[in-house]
């Protein structure tokens, strides 16, 4: 496969991840556990947020193996 069609089907991959991370986001912040305290809330928004980190690693490094030659 072709860096481009990588690079293309990454991005999707990426978009789609970013999406469905951040709903399911959105409904773990609104569980009662979590909305009750403002600790639990910075623990979770810290974890979330850099949390869509190491899915995306492996998608990132698959973008960008140059092309066989």
């Amino acid at each position: 496969m072709k860096i481009r069609t990588r690079k293309l089907l990454g991005t999707v991959a990426l978009l789609l991840l970013a999406a469905v991370w951040s709903l399911m986001g959105m409904t773990v912040a609104q569980l009662p556990w979590l909305a009750s305290s403002g600790l639990r809330q910075a623990i979770f928004y810290v974890v979330a947020g850099m949390g869509w980190v190491l899915p995306a690693m492996p998608i990132v490094s698959w973008m960008l193996r140059p092309d066989p030659t």
